[in-house]
Formats: C-alpha cells, sequence, structure tokens
C-alpha cells in the first residue's frame, strides 16, 4: 500500500453482507489482480530484497569451486551444492529436458528449478525489468493459477538469498571513477572556448548558456558512465552499490552519480508554483556527497532539496483535483452492449520519434477489434471484427504492415456507454471486456493515478537539474539513396566561421531515404529538415549507415537573407524598437524590444547597390538579435538574424501535470500562433500599427486573410504554396484551430498523441483507450449551425446522439406542400406511412392528393469542451451539481424544470441506490439463477406484489 511507519494513517473495511464478502473475494483478491489494469502488464512483481536475492543468485562469477562441471540434472547439480562441490556462481554446463545448456551457472539452475514446467530455461541475470517480462511469459502461457505460484515461490527464493548473500552498503563500496578530474577539466577548456567565441561576437549570450549548459550536461554523463564501468568491474561485479541499482532493487544511476561521479547542474532558486522550471545554473557542483561539498555548494544542494520536499506537498492537490475531473467526466461511460456494429475506425501505426520506433504497431493494436479484413497475397488472415491476441498482432511486423484501421471509443456509435467490441480487451484479464464494467472511471483513475506518481519525482534527485540533451544533428540508422521533398530550396553560403555550408532555405521540406536497389522510389526513412540546417547531403547520393544528413542549432530559430544584396534596416530606433544590450565582456547587440509606438514595426530589407528593395521586409519579432548592421553585404542563405528558444526542458511532471491538464481542458495556449484554413500561396499584405496582414490565396479566387499580431515571429515566406493547418507565425497550436481546419478525426489523434507524450516522457505506460475513454467525453456535444426541419435551434449545444436521432426521426418524416384536401397545414411534418395511407384514402374518394418534399436535415459543427465544462454541461444535473458550482446547476436545472434519469453512477451513488455498472448493471438484474429460473420473470424496480 505504499504505506511507512511515519505517520500513515490506515482504515480497514470489513465487508459484512454475505454479498460484499463474496464481491471482496472474487475482485479484490490480490491473486486474481495480477495484471495493470492501466496498460496491461504485470502489477505483482517483486521489488527490492527479492529482486536483489534473484540477480545475486544468477549472477556468474570466475573461479568459483566446481567450475566447469557438467551435470545431467537440476537435481544433481542441487546435490553438488548442498555438499559443497560446486560453488553458487560457479560456470557449469547442466542437461535439461533433453538439451545441453553449456555455461550456465548453479543460481539459475536453483532459479530455474522454480518455473512453471511449460517454461524455456532461462539463461541470463535476472534483473527487475526481466522478471517483468518473465511474469508477463508465464501469465500469457500458463495463466492465472501457476503464475500466482510462481510468485510466492519467487518471494521466498529472493528473500533466502538476499539474505545468504549478504549484501550491505559501506562507505567504502563508492568509488570515485579516476577519470573524473580529466572529464571535467576537459569540460573547463570548452567553456573557456565557448566564451572566447562569444567575446569575439560570433555567439549570442542566449547560445552562450545554452552551449555552456550542454558541456557540463555532457560531462555529468560521462562522469557517471565511467563511474558505473568502474563500479561493475569492482569484486567481479558484486559491489554490493553496483549490485542494487543495476538489479534495479533500488536507486538508481543518478543517486549513485551523487554519491561517487559529480552532483552536477542545479535548478536555479526561483519562486514559481505556475509549473515552469526556473533557469538551470551554469557553473556545477563538481563535488559529489563522498568528496564532500563547499560551503556555496551544500546552500545550493539544501536549497533544492527543500524544494523539493514543499513542491511535493502542494503538487499532489493538483494531481487529486486532475483525477476528480477525469472521474467526473467519464463516470457514467458503461459498457452497455456487446456490438454496435460501426464500420468506422481510426487508423494506426507504429509510433515514431523520426526513425527511432517508440511503440510498435504490434503492441499497440493488441486486445483491439480490426476493423477490415487483412488480406496478404489474396489470402484473408484476420477477418473483420478479430478480437486480436498476441498471435494475430504478431503478423502485422512479420509482414511489414505499416498502418491498419481498428475499432475506437472514439468512433463508437451506442448511444449510452460504449461497445464491448470498440473497446476491446479489460487489459487486467486480457480478455473482451464484460458488459456492465464500468470502463470511465477505470480511465480516469488510470490517468490520475500515475499523476499522483509523477509529482513526486523531484524529490529523488533533490533538486539536480536533469535535463533532456537537444539534438543538433541527424545521423542516418539505415543506408539508402538521398531523395529531397519538392518544395526543398537550397543555399550556399559561408558560415561565422568563414566555412562553406548548404543552408536549407525553407521549412516543412524532407529528406527521404530511398531503397538504390529497387527502380520505384520506396521510402525506407523520412527526416523533417529544419529551417536554416546546414545540409551536408546531395540529392541522389548514396550514403552509408551513421552518415550526418543535416546539423542545427536547436536553441536559436534564424532568418537567413533571402536574396544576395546589401541590408537595409527600417523603423530600428535606439531605445524605442531596439536596445543596445552590453553583455558581460562589453560588447554590444542589438536586440528588438516591444516599442510603445504601435506604427513603428522594425524590418530588414535587402537592398542592390542602386537601393532597390530585393526580398519583401523581414519583420523582426521582441527579442530578436541583430547579426548584420546597416549596409552590410550579405549572401543568400546567411544568416541575419537570431532569435533565442526557451529551451532548458528539465525531465519532470511539472512542467508535465499542468500539461496534461490544459489539454484535457482545452485550453487556448497563452500565445497561440495563427494557422492557415484553406491551401494556397502566400502574400504579404501591408502593416498597420504593427499588425502584419498575410493573405492566402487558394485556387479560383478563394482567398483567406489573417493578422499576425505585434511582435511575432512570422514562419511563412512570400509566395510558399502552404497547405491548411500549417501555422504561420510562432506559437503553440491551440486543438480548437486543429478541429476547425482538420476535423474532428484529427484533434482526437493530437490530443491522445500529446497526453501521451508527457506520460512517455516519464517512463509510465498507459493504454490509448483510457485517454481515447476521456476525449470521447469531450467531444460529445455537437453544435447546430443549421436547425433544417428539425426541433433543434440554431447554435445550440446538443449531445451528438440526440442531434443524430433527431435527423433519423426527420428521415421517416415528410413535409406538407400543398395540403390538397387534407385537414394539414402547409410546412407541417408528417410520418410517411401516415401520409401514404392518407393519399390513397383521398384517391378513393377522389380528392386531391397531399404533395410533399423531403425534410430538410440539422446541420451541425463538432465541439471540443475541456473535461471541467464537460462536467458541468451533463444530462444528470445531480452528477453536476456534486462537481461544482452547485448553486448556479441546481438553478439553471430548476428553471428549465429538467429531469434527472439516474442513467450514470455519480447521481445513483448520491441518492443512494444500486449503481448501474458491474453487478447492479439493469440488464443483469432479472437474470434468475438455480430453483428460481422457472418463475416467469418480475418486475426489478418497482414492489413485487405477493400473492398471499
Amino acid at each position: 500500500f505504499n504505506a511507512d511507519f511515519d505517520g500513515d494513517q490506515m482504515a480497514v473495511h470489513i465487508p459484512i453482507s454475505l454479498q460484499s464478502q463474496m464481491e471482496a473475494r472474487i475482485l479484490m483478491l490480490s491473486s486474481h489482480n495480477i495484471l495493470h489494469p492501466a496498460n496491461g502488464k504485470p502489477i505483482a512483481i517483486p521489488s527490492q530484497d527479492m529482486v536483489l536475492g534473484c540477480y545475486y543468485l544468477t549472477r556468474p562469477r570466475k573461479g568459483e569451486k566446481g567450475e566447469g562441471k557438467s551435470f545431467g540434472s537440476f537435481s544433481e547439480t542441487l546435490l553438488a551444492y548442498e555438499n559443497n562441490s560446486a560453488g553458487l556462481h560457479a560456470i557449469v554446463h547442466v542437461r535439461h529436458k533433453g538439451k545441453w545448456y553449456k555455461d550456465t551457472t548453479v543460481g539459475r539452475i536453483i532459479f530455474n528449478s522454480i518455473l512453471p514446467d511449460e517454461m524455456e530455461y532461462v539463461d541470463d541475470i535476472i534483473t527487475s525489468k526481466k522478471l517483468g517480462i518473465l511474469v508477463n511469459q508465464i501469465f500469457l502461457i500458463t495463466g492465472n493459477k501457476k503464475t500466482v505460484i510462481f510468485l510466492d515461490d519467487l518471494k521466498k527464493l529472493g528473500f533466502e538469498m538476499s539474505t545468504k548473500s549478504g549484501s550491505s552498503i559501506s562507505i567504502s563500496d563508492i568509488l570515485i571513477p579516476g577519470k573524473k578530474d580529466e572529464i571535467i577539466n576537459n569540460a573547463f577548456k570548452e567553456v573557456g572556448t565557448i566564451q572566447n567565441k562569444f567575446d569575439k561576437h560570433i555567439l549570442t549570450d542566449g547560445e552562450r548558456y545554452n552551449k555552456v549548459i550542454d558541456v557540463w550536461t555532457h560531462a555529468t554523463n560521462r562522469v557517471a558512465a565511467s563511474m558505473m564501468e568502474d563500479l561493475a568491474k569492482d569484486r567481479d561485479g558484486f559491489n554490493p552499490v553496483f549490485m542494487m541499482a543495476d538489479s534495479g532493487a533500488r536507486g538508481s544511476q543518478d543517486q549513485i552519480k551523487q554519491l561517487a561521479g559529480m552532483r552536477g547542474l542545479m535548478a536555479k532558486p526561483k519562486k514559481s508554483m505556475t509549473g515552469e522550471k526556473g533557469e538551470i545554473i551554469e557553473s556545477p557542483i563538481t563535488s559529489n556527497f563522498k568528496e564532500g561539498l563547499s560551503v556555496m555548494e551544500y546552500f545550493i544542494s539544501t536549497h533544492g532539496a527543500r524544494k523539493g520536499l514543499a513542491d511535493t506537498a502542494l503538487k499532489t492537490a493538483d494531481a487529486g483535483y486532475l483525477t476528480r475531473r477525469l472521474v467526473d467526466v467519464a463516470q457514467d461511460v458503461v459498457i452497455t452492449v456487446q456490438d454496435c456494429k460501426t464500420i468506422n475506425g481510426i487508423l494506426i501505426s507504429d509510433l515514431k520519434e523520426g526513425e527511432e520506433i517508440i511503440e510498435p504497431l504490434a503492441d499497440r493494436v493488441m486486445g483491439r477489434t480490426i476493423v477490415d479484413d487483412l488480406i496478404v497475397e489474396g489470402k484473408v488472415i484476420i477477418s473483420e471484427g478479430t478480437v486480436l491476441n498476441e498471435k494475430e498482432s504478431k503478423i502485422f511486423s512479420e509482414q511489414g504492415i505499416k498502418n491498419i484501421r481498428i475499432r475506437s471509443v472514439l468512433t463508437c456509435e451506442t448511444h449510452r456507454g460504449v461497445c464491448a467490441k470498440c473497446y476491446g480487451w479489460n487489459l487486467s484479464t486480457h480478455n473482451l471486456v464484460n458488459i456492465g464494467t464500468a470502463v470511465g472511471i477505470q480511465a480516469a483513475q488510470s490517468i490520475g493515478e500515475p499523476g499522483t506518481q509523477l509529482t513526486l519525482r523531484t524529490f529523488h534527485i533533490g533538486g539536480t537539474a536533469t535535463r533532456i540533451i537537444e539534438k543538433s544533428e541527424m545521423k542516418i540508422k539505415i543506408g539508402g539513396r538521398v531523395k529531397f521533398s519538392d518544395n526543398y530550396d537550397s543555399a550556399d553560403t559561408k558560415d561565422e566561421l568563414g566555412k562553406k555550408v548548404t543552408k536549407c532555405m525553407v521549412r516543412h521540406a524532407k529528406i527521404f531515404i530511398t531503397d538504390p536497389k529497387k527502380s520505384k522510389d520506396e521510402i525506407k526513412s523520412e527526416y523533417n529538415i529544419p529551417y536554416g540546417a546546414n545540409v551536408l547531403v546531395g540529392a541522389g547520393e548514396n550514403i552509408k549507415p551513421n552518415t550526418t544528413l543535416f546539423q542545427w542549432d536547436p536553441y536559436t530559430d534564424i532568418i537567413l537573407a533571402q536574396q544576395t544584396g546589401y541590408i537595409k534596416l527600417k523603423d530600428l530606433y535606439e531605445k524605442e524598437t531596439y536596445q543596445v544590450e552590453a553583455v558581460e565582456s562589453g560588447k554590444k547587440q542589438m536586440v528588438i524590444v516591444e516599442s510603445k509606438n504601435r506604427n513603428l514595426s522594425p524590418h530588414v530589407e535587402i537592398v542592390n547597390k542602386k537601393g532597390e528593395t530585393l526580398s519583401g521586409g523581414t519583420i523582426l519579432p521582441v527579442k530578436a538579435t541583430l547579426v548584420v548592421s546597416e549596409g552590410n553585404k550579405v549572401t543568400r542563405g546567411q544568416t541575419i538574424v537570431k532569435i533565442q528558444k526557451d529551451i532548458g526542458k528539465t525531465r519532470d511532471i511539472t512542467g508535465g501535470l499542468p500539461r496534461v491538464a490544459e489539454l484535457f481542458e482545452a485550453r487556448i495556449p497563452a500565445s497561440p500562433s495563427v494557422v492557415t484554413e484553406i491551401n494556397g500561396t502566400v502574400k504579404f499584405m501591408g502593416i498597420k500599427r504593427g499588425i502584419r496582414k498575410i493573405r492566402i490565396e487558394g485556387t479560383d479566387q478563394e482567398y483567406k486573410s489573417y493578422n499576425i499580431p505585434y511582435g511575432k515571429h512570422v514562419i511563412v515566406h512570400e509566395g510558399d504554396f502552404i497547405t491548411a493547418g500549417t501555422p504561420l507565425c510562432e506559437g503553440a497550436t491551440s486543438p480548437v484551430d486543429i478541429l476547425n481546419i482538420l476535423g474532428a478525426d484529427a484533434v482526437r489523434e493530437y490530443l491522445v498523441n500529446e497526453i501521451q507524450e508527457v506520460y512517455r516522457l516519464q517512463g509510465v505506460g498507459i493504454n490509448d483507450k483510457h485517454i481515447e475513454v476521456i476525449v470521447r467525453q469531450m467531444m460529445k456535444k455537437v453544435c447546430v449551425t443549421d436547425s433544417g426541419d428539425s426541433d433543434l435551434l440554431e447554435s445550440e449545444r446538443v449531445d451528438r446522439w440526440d442531434f443524430f436521432e433527431e435527423n433519423n426521426r426527420l428521415s421517416q418524416m415528410a413535409v406538407v406542400t400543398k395540403p390538397g384536401d387534407s385537414d394539414f397545414e402547409e410546412e407541417t411534418l408528417i410520418d410517411k406511412m401516415e401520409l401514404r395511407e392518407i393519399n390513397s384514402k383521398l384517391k378513393e374518394e377522389g380528392k386531391t392528393s397531399v404533395k410533399s418534399r423531403k425534410p430538410k436535415p440539422a446541420m451541425f459543427e463538432p465541439l471540443l469542451m475541456g473535461i471541467t465544462r464537460a462536467s458541468l454541461n451533463t444530462e444528470s444535473f445531480l452528477s453536476a451539481a456534486s462537481f461544482q458550482e452547485t448553486t448556479r446547476v441546481l438553478t439553471n436545472a430548476a428553471t428549465s424544470g429538467k429531469t434527472d434519469y439516474l442513467r450514470g453512477l455519480k447521481e445513483n451513488v448520491t441518492i443512494g441506490r444500486l449503481i448501474p455498472a458491474g453487478t447492479g448493471f439493469p440488464e443483469l438484474q432479472d437474470i434468475l439463477v438455480g430453483k428460481d429460473k422457472d418463475r416467469s420473470k418480475e418486475p426489478v424496480l418497482g414492489v413485487v406484489e405477493k400473492s398471499v
């Protein structure tokens, strides 16, 4: 329960009634919950002492007693071990199930003796990770019962062996790496070189800072790596500190690094509860805890540690509140039917970052329902509607299938709740989910629970700043032929040090690596080239693996000269639109500042010798640094402006938890980018009061104009052809824009992927379907744009399903245009069947029949609501009132005379009824068991009248 004895409180709940005892036994017993409902991986895995024991047991050591002996069976080996003729770590050979295993150890043989018979021999050092994989395999191959027995044996063996090992930590086990001084001295030299470049005006202050931080991050990591190497060699790998960390029992490389390596970079003291990270102090703590810290280092350290403790207390509440909102929005999502028979689904492929596959397709589709038949060479391998298991999902990787459509709760067509087929497996049992399962609550808990864990992360590292080293070059893993995308354009120029370079002149350009052996250009991998990157390969070039394709500076955005010519600065006035910043070394730079006079718009033009403008003005965004001055000659592709990026991503969910909340609340970001809604060519219009107008000219005289706010960095160039959804200026894309421009499917995919990214950065696995359940709830409502002949009102917000129901009802009706001799009035809605009957009657009587037209259906646009808004707008007012803003919700419900049909879980809990999920699911209520089977079905609700 993660409870410790430092003042934790606990409560004991005793199930009293027979039903609750039965439920507790079946649902809550630990041996029935081997797998984690959030991701389907085992949750009952031994930890700490037991892991250390298994690791110690399976680790080989050269020169032990009995090395090189061969044994005919497990029992023979154990006999030799008990009679002291072979040591625990001795490398021996053994025959098992008719097969020889060479170079295994006595310990591994003991470990394998507790494995179920169905399993193969495991010849490996057992770590915490490998135990997890092993338990998973055992569960899949042998089922629940044998897994539980194995876990019990494992516990016993683990504790016994960790006792036998007698591992304990002494200060002499902490080894300081010999290379440490050399690495640190080299880092100091590198920092000196960077400072030198800065003094020579080659780097801006921001670039210098980021480069220094990078040098120290690399140095710290190298010290840590060399320290781990030294520890691994100590005592043949039986150093207790190393064993504990390497086995995954306790402690991490990060913590040992602080004991024996160097503490590294620290976060700056900063009052910040907004979730943004303070900057990093650029001189690191080079000592470790064994050598001891200087006074200054000690002060910074204690500051970091205390801040960690304070943050922990404050952020737990944040995570708890997120969970509460999630539960509230998803509480009424229950599996209500077996199959909604939809033909829609979502397209899923490998999850990639560049070339690296983060999550393969096979893992993502396991336990989901396939939408279309999988046909390979004319044969149906998997038919549509199959729920994919391990074997079937492996077929995808074997056949090299890139993407596939699966059913999802996002496209499920069940009116209330979702259907089992669209949801797929219940992850904790690996079977199709049962009807009546409260999948909404499961989803909310699965997303909220790691949130509470993740907030406690900073605490362990004690304020040391770990930052992700930004990539500055792209190396290729597989060789091939280089092909550029059609929009690629480059320029040859010289960089600041006078070296010849080829710059990429456009945004959104790509490099494709194709197979030179195939005539058709089959793309093996593709890379996005950042604007202004130095491209190191040419089109059609055949390159080997590990070649660098292009390099760029991840910390600065740059603006390149579009033409060769002379610089002309417009609207640049000192102290008005720019400031001369003297940086530490006394060097001056022109930095653009926000001007009070909005009619001034600082920009750079490139002119020829006669002063005629060659390229349109480049607007200078606020905080940009000019690298050139008036009248300088520049060549096409030369850097003229640098814009500092605020980067110093520190790996911490603080940035993460607010990010998750921001996505779930569908908030518009602080400074969103302006996004184009149509495909077309960029044309710069004039500047009015510092606001630039950009016109996108599409086909057929269609055009749209956009205003770019003052001081924003425009990232498109005149004459670029861009597609709908392309940002025109810097800034985060708002999910609402994605919905309006690219549609509902795109925003669903965006939300799921962005939320997953935050958790993945923390190494937390959550299955996509949980996030999909929440996103489905966020997109439940639609806005009526045209009411047609329906009863809906324009711009009314209605439930998606009520809307479709209304349109279905309309499709069964007709609208009277000429009443003829009937009693109808014009524009009356009437049932088609009824109309037929009336018309045939009128015909018989020789009267004029009724003329009608097809009714006009209502039109809608999808809405994206944040989880708080979605919870407050549920159809149940009891549920909404018990969530937030009670008075407002109840007042609104009373004024509009609402009825609560008690369909969700929360409203039933509120008034003390059995919840309509699990065993309380309405359809399960009228099942009669045993002797009562023969009795006719009695009404479930209401009083059952008994005849006396």
